[in-house]
């Protein structure tokens, strides 16, 4: 106990060393929005199982579910850069806690597929707009050499918010009308950050921005402890002399190669969508639930695992990330993933499950344990399946061989496949996933969800935080994050339908193809930026010459003032 107790003593010291308590804090503070925003994201993969029972929700409509905080999040997207460049950071995190906590309080009172949809559409709306500001908020506020550690501390938070949201799956997945108490969990600390963002200051470079340098001056120096922040607001002064004049549409001119930078930033974040880690978020249990784990529990319990290890892995990321490059741990990242990708694919190619569809994953059967008063929100083609599947021989057969016990106890465990234990012959043979590919399917994930969370995870906002100029940050941030949004949800639309045409092993193979794409690019046009002030990157990144060759003399020139500053 005394050796654990000084382990967390080290790693709070390795994180405050450096940076300033005050900067920590208000960081770490800011970072929640990491821990609600992962939250929300990984709740949805357990509180489906569920929602889909008591709802009688089809495939479609399962995907809409999912893809309803996506719709949200891209608005949020379009729209919020300009709340953030002229408002503030600060605000803006405490206006999206503010509306997450409003849209899950929505949520609790009612069992309506309506309100669903309106609820986790202004979650989405929150956790897009505070994802944004709260990157631009640590990375401004930040020293140069812990800038990589803060900004990606906001990526932690986000893991974290996940394993919490896979512990909460697992903690309320047999528990009756569970998902309103998964939603309800976040209302507390939601509304905590919103009262602590208020004392907290605002970004130094916005106050510069808004001409207001006495202010900016006197954050600076509470921020690095220092009576005398006067270097520091003067580098900061002339970056964004120029800066603010930027217009939008500057982000597509060659005007200081914003549209370089601006290709750079919306070919990183497709490449953290097409890579296929949201669907892994999303659908989770549901997907575990297909090669093996057949009940509610079995499936929310293994993506838990899931949840520990991005945990687990971002850990390393975040400390070193200052030292070893963001550049070097994305060619890691998304090389383990290629790997993994091809496992996994090999692994769901071999398992033959009794499933048509991966949203189908609770048998037919469940459709005849419907309560009779959720029998009228089934829709008219879940009706169409069940009496399909009910006037089949195999159904038929299926149901003479049902004990009375499991009848009874159907009810109550819907998702669960308990009447597999009662069956014999053929139909149980074929819903058998044999145990060693069941265990190296969630292995392979397992190992690709890590390598995504040292890699493309972090990473990518890192990067995506220092290549803007401040002036114009809020909105290319803003911009990207609408690319980012947009892809994840055209691919949670179609994930279901697009995994019961092809197969999940093909959908594994494409990703694949797309985690080697994203390594080359990677290499080709990342450029990396440890040791460098937000200022000094902006300025290499304005010459033509650096960015027609690829990127490549800031990686040069940072290395080479790293290594002077050490």
């Amino acid at each position: 106990m005394l050796q654990k107790s000084h382990f967390l003593v080290f790693v709070v010291f390795s994180l405050i060393s450096g940076c300033g308590t005050f900067t920590f804090l208000s960081s770490a503070v800011a970072a929640v929005s990491g821990l609600l925003m992962g939250y929300e994201l990984g709740l949805i993969s357990g509180a489906l199982l569920q929602m889909s029972s008591v709802l009688a929700l089809s495939c479609k409509e399962q995907e809409i579910v999912v893809s309803s905080l996506l719709f949200g999040a891209l608005f949020a997207s379009l729209t919020g850069g300009f709340l953030i460049d002229q408002f503030g950071r600060r605000l803006a995190i405490i206006i999206a806690s503010s509306l997450l906590v409003l849209g899950s309080l929505v949520l609790l009172p009612y069992e309506s597929y309506g309100i669903l949809i309106v609820g986790r559409i202004a979650i989405g709306i929150s956790i897009s707009l505070s994802s944004i500001a709260t990157c631009v908020y640590i990375a401004e506020i930040a020293p140069q050499h812990r800038r990589g550690l803060l900004v990606s501390l906001n990526e932690l938070m986000i893991v974290i918010g996940i394993l919490f949201a896979y512990i909460s799956n697992y903690a309320f997945a047999s528990v009756s009308h569970g998902w309103k108490y998964m939603f309800g969990l976040v209302i507390p600390l939601g509304a905590l950050q919103a009262i602590a963002m208020y004392f907290l200051p605002p970004s130094p470079r916005f106050l510069v921005m808004k001409n207001n340098d006495e202010a900016a001056s006197k954050v600076l120096e509470r921020l690095r402890e220092t009576s005398d922040a006067t270097k520091e607001l003067t580098v900061i002064k002339s970056s964004l002399k120029d800066e603010h004049q930027y217009s939008f549409l500057d982000l597509f001119r060659s005007k200081n190669n914003m549209r370089a930078r601006m290709l750079v930033g919306l070919t990183l974040v497709f490449f953290v969508q097409t890579t296929g880690q949201p669907n892994i978020l999303f659908y989770a249990s549901t997907v575990l639930k297909s090669v093996g784990f057949q009940s509610n529990e079995a499936a929310s319990l293994a993506s838990t695992g899931v949840g520990v290890v991005k945990v687990v892995s971002t850990v390393p990321a975040t400390f070193f990330v200052d030292q070893v490059g963001s550049k070097t741990f994305l060619c890691i990242g998304s090389s383990v993933m290629a790997l993994s990708l091809v496992t996994m694919g090999l692994v769901n190619h071999n398992i033959h499950v009794n499933f048509t569809n991966v949203c189908r994953s609770q048998s037919p059967e469940d459709f005849f344990l419907q309560r009779p008063e959720n029998l009228s929100g089934v829709t008219n083609g879940s009706l169409k399946d069940l009496f399909a599947s009910m006037a089949s021989p195999e159904r038929l057969s299926f149901d003479a061989q049902r004990s009375p016990d499991v009848a009874r106890t159907g009810e109550l465990n819907r998702t669960a496949l308990a009447g597999g234990k009662s069956t014999t012959g053929s139909h149980l043979k074929s819903g058998e996933v044999p145990a060693v590919l069941k265990w190296l399917s969630l292995a392979s994930l397992l190992v690709y969800v890590a390598a995504f969370s040292i890699g493309l995870g972090p990473m990518s906002w890192l990067v995506l935080s220092e290549i803007f100029p401040g002036g114009i940050r809020g909105r290319a941030m803003a911009l990207t994050s609408s690319m980012n949004w947009g892809i994840n949800l055209l691919i949670s639309l179609t994930f279901l339908t697009v995994t019961e045409l092809i197969g999940l092993s093909w959908v594994c193979f494409i990703y694949t193809i797309m985690s080697l794409a994203s390594l080359a690019f990677v290499i080709v046009f990342i450029p990396e930026t440890k040791g460098c002030s937000l200022e000094q990157i902006s300025m290499e990144l304005a010459k033509q010459s650096r960015v027609a060759l690829g990127i490549t003399y800031i990686q040069m020139k940072a290395a080479h003032q790293f290594r002077e500053q050490n």
